[in-house]
Order: C-alpha cells, then sequence, then structure tokens
C-alpha cells in the first residue's frame, strides 16, 4: 500500500525544539524564519463507533503512529473490558500508552499529558505523524492545547493536613470540602481520586481562586500543533445497537472471569483502574448483590450513558471536524476523507 508523505512543513526536524513544549519543529521555507508547527492528528469519537479500525487504515496510509487516548486501556490485565487492541489488530502499526501500566496504580490526566509529549518526540524523530486515538476528551484536550495543571510542587504543609484527614476521616469528608469552594471540580474529580481533590483544594488555598477556573483559562490556549481534529459519529440507536452487541461480545469473551480474577487477585474498587465502566458494574455481584445478567444490563446502560457524554464533550470542542460515518458507503471512503482534509491543513 503506498503511504502518503507528510508535508516538508510538517515534519520535524530533530535539531531544533520549541521551548514550550519539547517537540521538535522545522523552519518552513515560505513563511521566513518562522518555525512551524509539528503535526497532529486526532481521530475520536463516542465509543464503539469504530475508532480502531479507521485508526489502522489511515495510519497504514500516511505513515502514521498511534498514541491511545484511551484513560482504562492503558492498564495491564484489563484487555477484554476495555476492549483494547490486540497485536494482531495494529498490524504492525505502532502504539504506545497501551497495555504499560500495573493495575494497582492511579492515572490521571497530568500523567497521560507527560507520556503522551514522550510518545510525539519518538514519533516525531521517527519521520512519521501522530495519530491520537481515543474517547478521552479531557486527556486530548490536556494534549492538544498544552494545559497546565500547577503539577508536582514541593508538598506543603496543607497538603499533608488533607492527606492526613483523608487517612483518618475518608476520602469523602475532602470531597465534600472541595464542592463548598470548587463545585464544578468536584463535579469532574471522584472522591475517590485523593490526590486530584487535594491538589484542588491546595490550589484554592494558594491562589483564592477555583482551580476550575484556572483550567478554563488553559483550555482557551492556542494549540502548539497544526492539528486536525476527526469526530466520527454515526445515528444513536446504531451506535447503541453496536454497543449492546460489543458488551454481549465481551461476556462471551470471558468478561466475568477476566473481572473476577481481577477482584481475586485484590484489586478492590477504590482503584482508578477499577472505575472503568464494564469492571465497576461487577462489585454489586461480588457482594451479592446482584446476578451476572444484571451485571451486564448495568454495562451495557453506563455504556449508552458515557456514549452520550462523550458527544456532548467533543461538540463543545473547539475546530473539529465531525463526520457522519453513515454518509459513506466504506470505512476506506471515510478514510480517505480524512487524508483529504489533512491535505487541507497542510499536515500531508
Amino acid at each position: 500500500m503506498e503511504k502518503i508523505q507528510p508535508s516538508a512543513c510538517s515534519v520535524a526536524n530533530n535539531e531544533k525544539g520549541s521551548p514550550d513544549t519539547g517537540l521538535n519543529v522545522q523552519n518552513c521555507p515560505s513563511a521566513g524564519s518562522a518555525p512551524s508547527k509539528p503535526p497532529l492528528v486526532i481521530l475520536t469519537g463516542p465509543t464503539a463507533v469504530g475508532k480502531t479500525k479507521a485508526s489502522i487504515e489511515l495510519a497504514q496510509k500516511i505513515g502514521g503512529e498511534v498514541i491511545s487516548a484511551d484513560s482504562m486501556q492503558i492498564y495491564q490485565k484489563m484487555d477484554i473490558g476495555t476492549a483494547k487492541i490486540t497485536p494482531e489488530e495494529m498490524q504492525g502499526v505502532p502504539h504506545h500508552l497501551v497495555d504499560i501500566l500495573p493495575v494497582e496504580e492511579p492515572f490521571h490526566v497530568y500523567e497521560f499529558q507527560q507520556l503522551a509529549k514522550k510518545s510525539l518526540e519518538k514519533i516525531y524523530q521517527n519521520g512519521h505523524i501522530p495519530i491520537v486515538v481515543g474517547g478521552t476528551g479531557f486527556y486530548i484536550q490536556a494534549l492538544l492545547y498544552d494545559v497546565q495543571f500547577q503539577e508536582e510542587r514541593e508538598g506543603s504543609s496543607y497538603r499533608k493536613e488533607l492527606e492526613e484527614i483523608a487517612r483518618i476521616e475518608g476520602a469523602e469528608v475532602l470531597h465534600e470540602r472541595l464542592k463548598k469552594v470548587d463545585p464544578e471540580s468536584a463535579e469532574a474529580i471522584h472522591k475517590n481520586n485523593v490526590k486530584r481533590v487535594i491538589r484542588a483544594l491546595e490550589y484554592y488555598e494558594e491562589t483564592g481562586r477555583p482551580i476550575s477556573v484556572h483550567n478554563k483559562e488553559q483550555r482557551e490556549n492556542e494549540s502548539p500543533y497544526n492539528f486536525l481534529y476527526i469526530v466520527l459519529t454515526m445515528d444513536r440507536k446504531k451506535l447503541y445497537a453496536r454497543i449492546n452487541r460489543r458488551v454481549d461480545q465481551m461476556a462471551e469473551q470471558g468478561l466475568a472471569e477476566e473481572v473476577t480474577g481481577l477482584h481475586e487477585e485484590g484489586y478492590d474498587k477504590g482503584l482508578t483502574s477499577m472505575q472503568a465502566i464494564g469492571y465497576k458494574e461487577w462489585f454489586p455481584f461480588f457482594e451479592g448483590k446482584c446476578s451476572k445478567e444484571e451485571v451486564i444490563e448495568q454495562i451495557k446502560k453506563d455504556t449508552r450513558h458515557f456514549a452520550k457524554r462523550q458527544l456532548t464533550w467533543f461538540r463543545r470542542e473547539r475546530d473539529v471536524q465531525m463526520i457522519d460515518k453513515d454518509q459513506f458507503a466504506t470505512e476506506s471512503d471515510i478514510v480517505e476523507e480524512i487524508i483529504r482534509l489533512a491535505k487541507e491543513k497542510g499536515i500531508l
């Protein structure tokens, strides 16, 4: 299959780096001495819309490498419930941030952003186009606009005080405190995510401003990339039918056995990984509160609701290109449309 080459002004020069992002850029002759932005393709959409298949064909045609923007496919041992891409499905396309993190480790947007930037650097050094694929919109936003999170500071006495409260009184007490000073952050951060709750409270203590306001300001940043932001969509009834079928397939592939194995290894519902749809629904079953059939139906329901929230998020984002899959005869036609749009942006 013939590959479409990236444009001369879009590929990174390994000798010159961007001071803001650490990414390599090169000077475009037609633009004088101003450095061009490095290229970035984003391929996203609601769960089960068909991102994976399209991403493989796209990567093969444009010489791309995939960075996963799925908050749960990064975990090891969680294969069936996350619909994790298999080595066979990758078809030789390099993938980053898939199956690399132990189940017990927390993983959030800041960690994703830092790892994704390192992956971008490698991809540019290879002379390839990075394709960010996945449905975690906040992760994509953080990478695309280089959002600053006020992370990795030395521990303050106030932080230690909050950590002690969480240890003695429980995470919910801290979360209730956050609701009073920053209800928007409290809505976005799960109560068990103690590290992020503490960070938000600490930021408010230091600045007198909610960290949610700071994050909104960061999201207005200009992107350091020459990017194409594709959102795949389809008729909602068709999407929901695909979701239901996929959950049934997961059940047939051994989802119950996968989650039971993790539970027996001691991974509890307080872990970030165990908050994933397809996993958290099993804990009432382990407690004898429901049947396997009820768990499967709950997973379908939660996944449909998640897909709806994803679509709401992506429609609010700036500079997105919505592609309705129902308007195309084949998957290859969709990929060709993405390539056409990438050429218009000067990425190819």
